[in-house]
């Protein structure tokens, strides 16, 4: 007789699906933080188009509840005060 699954094992495998696609999300925002700075500290023309895209990731694991709405919006505004800090000194 074969063994019967319960609803236990399918949650266990959404669970960690959702967990290994947050971790994703989690990681791709942390990179594009890190690739904007590096730029931004190189005074690197390319450091505005990395905030867009670090930006738009923010917002995007922000929508999806993968991070907090407000911790999106503190780590924007911090990033664009760093921005705006760095081009000032130019």
């Amino acid at each position: 007789m074969a063994k019967k699954k319960d609803s236990a094992d399918k949650r266990h495998r959404q669970s960690e699906e959702r967990r290994m696609r947050n971790r994703m999300a989690k990681s791709a925002v942390r990179t594009s933080v890190k690739k904007f700075v590096a730029l931004t500290q190189k005074k690197d023309p390319e450091s505005e188009a990395a905030l867009k895209e670090m930006v738009k990731k923010l917002d995007t694991a922000a929508r999806k509840g993968i991070i907090n709405k407000n911790a999106a919006a503190r780590k924007k505004s911090r990033m664009q005060k760093y921005f705006n800090a760095m081009k000032a000194a130019q």
